[in-house]
């Protein structure tokens, strides 16, 4: 699967990807042929460009969980996008409650990890893509916690309204997150204050979401054990959350790190991130599931034939180059080896069916 702009979209090129209307309605399936028409198509949707199947590449699996969620991701972004539009005049968020209850109610009480996509991105909506994928992320991770009901609501909440202030930036800067010039990040940083200023002003927002609002503009040292202890949990939450999805996330200016790096990333910096945090996600989200094809650090290819709950990043690995099972968890293993990236481009790779898997696991 690969990201192809809307100006390199070519007739024939297969749909990764389903494509619906702002009502949640099918437009196109997955694995559908571009025709010109089609491509006219995006191009007035406004979209950026879409995820395209490479020549090779079959389709890869999809559950009624996946497709939905993809389907909820597009109808959401258009009801936050008016009540972030109306909070920023400092009117009433008409559906803002309705939203956040849609939110916890759908992932806020899951049993099992989900297969988290992101969707693509423009400047001229970064902030609500963000900010729904956020208050997600959110949910997901409150529950893992056992943070109660009110106060994950006040979490998601605040999730999807603590990044307002990039409303008040120029359109080309909304979606930029870091290598800020000195006179960018002051332009950002007084965004920032007043985008607390304007959600602080609003009588419809509560008072515990405007706090936590407030928390996450700081930055905290999660080292400094005296200051941890004080950090609310939702701060602690959004920040991760924050993290993930700027990182992971397509734009039109920058490819996204893949969930790899990201996850390493987060593991190693326990100055920056809630460690009880950062596993809160893991245990939301899968990142080396079954059919993820992976480089490793010998420079071999491989397919994830099983999940490591425990350590994500340590999956059991079925190497295309030698026909081998690496059980990356075994000490004798990890001592040597371990999970350098997702692979870059999936045409090189070999179906495995269920009964394949099965296979090996048994051997």
């Amino acid at each position: 699967m690969i990201f192809v702009p809307t100006d390199d979209l070519k007739v024939g090129m297969r749909l990764a990807k389903p494509i619906y209307n702002k009502n949640g309605v099918l437009l196109y399936e997955r694995n559908t042929k571009l025709t010109l028409q089609g491509i006219y198509s995006v191009k007035n949707f406004g979209l950026i460009g879409l995820y395209i199947l490479e020549p090779a590449e079959p389709l890869p699996p999809m559950t009624a969980e996946d497709i939905e969620f993809e389907r909820f991701q597009t109808m959401a972004v258009f009801s936050i996008k008016d009540d972030l539009k109306a909070i920023k005049e400092g009117k009433k968020p008409g559906e803002l409650m309705v939203l956040a209850n849609q939110i916890v109610r759908m992932y806020g009480n899951l049993a099992h990890k989900i297969n988290f996509t992101q969707n693509l991105r423009s400047p001229e909506d970064y902030v609500y893509k963000h900010a729904l994928n956020v208050a997600i992320l959110a949910a997901l991770m409150a529950h893992k916690l056992h943070i109660d009901n009110s106060e994950q609501m006040n979490i998601v909440v605040a999730a999807l309204l603590y990044d307002v202030g990039r409303l008040l930036l120029p359109t080309k800067m909304q979606n930029k997150t870091d290598d800020f010039s000195a006179e960018e990040y002051q332009m950002f940083r007084k965004a920032q204050i007043d985008g607390y200023n304007i959600i602080n002003d609003n009588i419809d927002i509560n008072t515990s979401v405007k706090r936590l609002v407030k928390g996450c503009q700081e930055d905290y040292d999660y080292t400094a054990e005296v200051v941890s202890k004080n950090i609310p949990w939702g701060v602690r939450i959004i920040q991760v959350a924050h993290y993930y999805d700027v990182k992971t996330a397509m734009n039109l200016y920058e490819e996204p790190s893949s969930e790899v790096q990201v996850v390493r990333s987060l593991l190693d910096n326990s100055r920056n991130f809630d460690e009880m945090v950062v596993k809160a996600l893991l245990d939301s989200i899968r990142i080396l599931s079954p059919g993820v094809c992976v480089e490793l650090t010998n420079r071999e290819r491989g397919l994830v034939i099983r999940e490591n709950d425990k350590n994500p990043l340590q999956p059991i690995v079925l190497s295309f180059d030698k026909n081998q099972v690496y059980d990356l968890s075994s000490e004798r293993a990890a001592a040597t080896l371990q999970i350098k990236d997702l692979m870059k481009t999936m045409d090189n790779r070999i179906i495995v069916d269920d009964s394949t898997l099965e296979q090996y696991l048994n051997q």
